[in-house]
């Protein structure tokens, strides 16, 4: 044991520089200070414990080394003004179960809290922190030299979305959820066989109730116990990283919930969230919300991030909830919330926070992705904050995903009344780096499958979802599935119940699932459909206006010039033949996929692999196909001399 951390070779103890830092709401790895730190002092082992509470008339560290008793290990405050109370405690090793037990200055209050910057926790339903060592031996070198690369807003990105409790369970231990390292090959195997190129993992910090899905998060440091240790979700992070994989984690800084061991008012005031409940309440989660204007919270909330980047060689953060920080009025109604000293309705705190936040990645990471859940038109969400953005690097295209659902539910002989729902996203497309995500929140609260949503018998069903894939998939932007969606799960995703793994013995889901991997395939050795995902050169249409048939077709470009893809996109079940298409070059083109092909569950309509170009001008161009446009299909097509 050490009085340095080993992985920055920096002292655990606060040096005056620390606080000022801290005081400022610029440090961001207060994790290696506060909290506890396994040391020796004198020559005996213990541990350094440091809290921040500075309403406390007393704080002491109880455990399992000394029965509990608030009164054995007395903390002593740092000095008048920083709030901190710290001290030396001989005897507890790597494994010890504690807490703080704070007496308040006000109204007698005493509580045992958790560690909020406890780096493992006790499984729940208990609720103690641990002291921890996180020490490991990473064996992805070669992931981390080349991540930059992978990451890259002109590389493809196809993101598998994932909930580590229900993603596959054993029906051992009553039907438990798999461990991380149980679940490290078979999520790595099933993942690199579809080609996904990311896996994001819905929040695993800990969090009391399991309902939550951990968007309710009490351990900002420590990942959840319900799988083991930390140094288990290491073990599932490299694995993945060897197997090729980027792993991006849901974080969130937006709110948190009100359980006595956490946050929440924390010293006997409210320390982490605003004390007027027009602010520091969120009538939506019941939960509290963050006060960005205090900066020991934006210290707090920045050394969090940085902690998992730093520690868990994660490759991105998706934010959760932007909109509910951006708005002082989100989910509010009149006089239920406080304006701004503009009088308006903008969190101008949060803003900074936001900024900051991503400034402190990019600088420390550069080679990572942050990722804004952001549902409104803020304007320049994923723009540098030196020109005026909030400096995410990609933003979820809600915009998309609603009138996309929406359009896709119709029955298609009603969709030529709606064709501008999936060709409007494009006038918007290019105005933030957007990810288009079929996420979680669209299969939950009695909004069913995906394959639920989508019309007619069963073998148009699948047909709807193979061409919602298809059409997504050659869509300008980055991709994100959730789990089950890969093979058309019957059954809206339950958070304790494992994934219908079974169906996939049925041909229209094993279909399903073999699309799925046929597109991310493509997808990744066509650079037409990556390089310029959020640039105007990357996309051309061929026709949006034949609402009538229900026909969308559009070019893919590359940053090569010969680098072309056509995309043709029948909405409804009738069969188009001798349907023509203008297109930028004549000769031979290869139908690279066809959503219809047998393979896949399809009727086998299609163009036999490829189709010459004839001299006949249509939409501008003077060669074009005349294809055979499969019912409820998508076809992708490319000129033999591109490769």
């Amino acid at each position: 044991m050490q009085n340095t951390d080993p992985a920055t070779g920096q002292p655990h103890r606060l040096t005056e520089h620390d606080v000022y830092l801290f005081r400022e709401g610029s440090h961001t790895r207060l994790y290696q200070k506060l909290g506890a730190h396994p040391c020796s002092e004198g020559g005996r082992q213990g541990v350094h414990f440091a809290l921040w509470a500075p309403n406390a008339a007393r704080a002491s560290v109880i455990g399992d080394f000394n029965d509990w008793n608030p009164d054995a290990h007395p903390l002593h405050a740092r000095d008048d003004q920083s709030g901190i109370w710290e001290g030396f405690v001989a005897g507890p090793t790597v494994g010890a179960h504690y807490k703080f037990h704070i007496v308040s200055r006000y109204h007698g209050y005493r509580v045992d809290k958790a560690d909020p910057f406890a780096v493992c926790s006790e499984a729940p339903p208990h609720t103690a922190s641990r002291v921890w060592s996180l020490d490991y031996d990473w064996g992805d070198a070669d992931w981390m030299a080349r991540r930059a690369r992978a990451n890259a807003l002109d590389a493809p990105m196809a993101v598998y979305e994932v909930h580590l409790g229900s993603w596959r369970r054993t029906a051992e231990a009553g039907d438990r959820p798999l461990t991380y390292r149980e679940l490290a090959p078979l999520l790595a195997a099933h993942v690199q066989a579809l080609g996904f190129t990311h896996v994001e993992l819905l929040p695993v910090m800990e969090h009391p109730f399991y309902g939550s899905w951990g968007y309710q998060t009490t351990g900002y440091f420590a990942p959840t116990a319900r799988y083991g240790s930390p140094q288990d979700l290491m073990y599932l992070i490299d694995h993945l990283h060897r197997a090729g994989i980027g792993v991006i984690l849901d974080w969130v800084p937006s709110h948190f919930p009100s359980d006595e061991h956490g946050l929440a008012y924390f010293d006997g005031t409210h320390l982490f969230e605003h004390a007027d409940p027009r602010q520091g309440y969120h009538p939506e989660w019941n939960s509290a919300i963050f006060n960005y204007a205090r900066d020991e919270v934006r210290a707090f909330l920045l050394s969090s991030a940085l902690f998992w980047l730093d520690h868990y060689h994660v490759d991105g953060l998706r934010v959760d909830a932007v909109a509910s920080m951006l708005y002082l009025d989100y989910a509010r109604r009149d006089g239920e919330w406080i304006p701004n000293r503009h009088v308006g309705r903008e969190n101008l705190e949060a803003m900074t926070f936001l900024r900051r936040l991503n400034e402190a990645v990019y600088r420390d990471h550069p080679d990572v992705q942050t990722f804004a859940e952001e549902s409104t038109a803020w304007p320049m969400v994923s723009r540098p904050s030196y020109a005026g953005g909030l400096g995410f690097g990609l933003k979820w295209n809600m915009g998309w995903m609603h009138d996309t659902l929406k359009y896709f539910q119709l029955d298609p002989i009603h969709r030529r009344h709606h064709h501008g729902q999936v060709s409007f996203s494009i006038w918007y497309a290019f105005s933030e780096n957007f990810i288009l995500p079929l996420s979680h929140d669209e299969v939950v609260h009695g909004k069913g499958a995906l394959i639920g949503k989508m019309p007619g018998d069963e073998w148009r069903q699948f047909a709807n979802l193979r061409l919602l894939y298809g059409y997504m998939w050659a869509h300008p932007g980055k991709k994100l599935l959730f789990m089950g969606g890969e093979f058309g799960q019957r059954r809206e995703w339950q958070h304790d119940e494992g994934l219908e793994w079974h169906v996939l013995q049925y041909p229209l889901h094993g279909g399903l699932q073999q699309w799925v991997g046929d597109l991310n395939h493509c997808y990744r050795q066509q650079p037409a459909l990556y390089t310029q995902d959020f640039t105007p050169d990357g996309f051309a249409w061929v026709d949006f206006h034949d609402w009538e048939q229900s026909v969308l077709s559009f070019l893919r470009r590359g940053t090569d010039p010969d680098d072309i893809l056509l995309v043709v996109c029948n909405f409804t079940p009738v069969p188009r033949h001798n349907y023509r298409v203008g297109v930028p070059r004549g000769g031979r083109w290869r139908e690279l996929l066809n959503s219809d092909a047998t393979t896949y569950g399809g009727s086998g309509v299609g163009n036999l692999g490829e189709i010459e170009t004839a001299p006949v001008a249509a939409q501008g161009h003077y060669q074009s196909l005349s294809l055979v446009l499969p019912p409820l299909g998508v076809l992708y097509l490319k000129p033999v001399d591109g490769g």
